[in-house]
């Protein structure tokens, strides 16, 4: 059913307008003319770049908040019915929209829609297919769940309806309320336990975005995701596939490194080499980001040279594995992963560049997603030779007390094939710091790993 169309202009709230997707709607509306408001938790950088930007936002979740000129009150999927603000939205019969219920709604007015899911890459994915077509001036909409500087932030308003680009996110099957034209699926694996059953259930939802494309639309697929053939069976529109081997479209061979840790490899089209690619980013899962943007901009006609003129200058969205800086010799790295797999490709790619020695403090996110993979996680973590673990980052969940940072801790140390020489849990970021400060030294790499705060590390470290 329709909610609104971009002609309408109304007053719209935002419950948790500091969140990364949230703010960037609301300012995708607030750019449309619409009135916007909001409130959060706390005075977050995203809140005060909202303020600055002309938003009111309420520090506090709290029902006399929600006055009745309100014509719609958005909510992420992880704000439950007791919230304050949904009960006052509910007293004077406010139209409640989920947040991805609206993005889809915003992406609708648009010709054409990209949305890029997948468990892992999707942020720098979408990032790198925004950037081409900002510089080629295609003036795309962008919703990006990440801070990305080419755009200004996580989100851009282009000066037509002509595109729209978004990442899409699987969780609460939120990408299904979208309707994409062209869609991405970089990997499937098994994350947000705490909403789906099994990797049975997550290949399922997937399955239902893909059926999402028009028969006269494009689907671009890693084609080592498992069994792949089963996902794209009964799609009609124009499948595309990458990954590391010649079974796919596209493909890459010959990585390699400069001094300046930037990755090069060749890149080819069914067997056919169409030219060598050298980018800011490093690891194997990022030369698969940009094939899967290649053979997204290739639909545009933007050729290969034009592509490879435009990424060779892109640094990556922040906090994906992002220097921060290097003081004193130390190289201090901040990096988004929270997945096993994600944490693994990390760590991969860190190994390219040199180093003495690297410590790894890396916060768990979310509770259920710590007991749901704690194997994985021990198994991961204890491959690294020192490992600093935080508290669990509780995000939307309340602690149980079921499970807890230091239980990984105590696992990597009996872990059959452990060979962290150190691994330490800290109670608190000070503590960190304080450990950090007193064993580091020129030659170093620090990293702070996870989807939380943890990234503070670094700046406390630096004062």
């Amino acid at each position: 059913m329709k909610i609104f169309d971009l002609n309408k202009k109304l007053k719209v709230y935002f419950i948790g307008i500091g969140g990364i997707s949230m703010s960037a709607i609301a300012l995708i509306l607030l750019k449309n003319g619409f009135e916007v408001l909001g409130s959060d938790i706390s005075e977050s950088e995203n809140v005060k770049t909202l303020k600055e930007k002309g938003i009111k936002v309420f520090l506090g979740q709290r029902k006399e908040n929600i006055s009745k000129d309100i014509d719609i009150v958005v909510y992420s999927k992880a704000i439950h019915d007791d919230n304050e603000e949904i009960q006052g939205a509910r007293e004077f019969n406010i139209k409640l929209v989920s947040r991805s219920a609206i993005l889809g709604e915003i992406m609708a007015n648009y010709k054409k829609r990209v949305c890029i899911a997948g468990t892992h890459g999707k942020t720098t994915t979408t990032a790198i297919i925004s950037k081409v077509l900002l510089d080629k001036n295609y003036e795309p909409t962008i919703n990006v769940g990440g801070i990305v500087d080419e755009i200004g932030g996580n989100s851009y308003i282009g000066k037509t309806e002509n595109l729209f680009v978004a990442e899409a996110c699987e969780y609460t099957n939120s990408f299904l309320d979208f309707c994409p034209s062209i869609a991405v699926v970089t990997n499937i694996e098994e994350d947000h336990l705490d909403f789906f059953k099994d990797i049975d259930d997550i290949r399922k939802s997937f399955k239902k975005f893909i059926d999402l494309i028009p028969d006269d639309g494009m689907l671009v697929i890693n084609n080592e995701i498992d069994d792949v053939n089963e996902l794209i069976k009964d799609t009609k529109a124009k499948v595309i596939t990458y990954g590391e081997s010649d079974s796919a479209d596209y493909y890459f061979k010959n990585v390699s490194y400069d001094d300046k840790h930037y990755q090069s490899f060749d890149v080819y089209y069914r067997e056919k080499l169409i030219g060598r690619m050298r980018q800011k980013l490093i690891g194997r899962h990022n030369a698969l980001n940009f094939l899967a943007s290649l053979a997204v901009l290739d639909s545009f006609g933007i050729s290969f040279e034009e592509i490879k003129k435009s990424v060779e200058s892109f640094k990556g969205a922040r906090r994906r594995l992002e220097v921060k800086r290097i003081k004193d010799g130390i190289t201090y790295i901040d990096d988004y992963a929270h997945h096993p797999t994600e944490i693994e490709a990390s760590l991969n790619a860190l190994k390219e560049i040199s180093y003495n020695n690297l410590y790894l403090i890396f916060q768990p996110h979310t509770f259920t997603r710590t007991k749901a993979l704690f194997a994985d996680f021990v198994n991961v973590l204890s491959k690294v030779p020192i490992v600093i673990l935080a508290k669990i980052y509780p995000a939307r969940e309340k602690d149980l007390g079921i499970i807890s940072s230091k239980d990984i801790a105590e696992e990597i140390k009996l872990h059959k094939n452990n060979i962290s020489n150190i691994c330490e849990y800290f109670e608190t970021f000070k503590e960190i710091t304080e450990y950090v400060s007193g064993k580091a030294k020129d030659g170093d790499i620090v990293v702070t790993m996870g989807a939380g705060d943890i990234y503070k590390v670094i700046d406390l470290i630096d004062n």
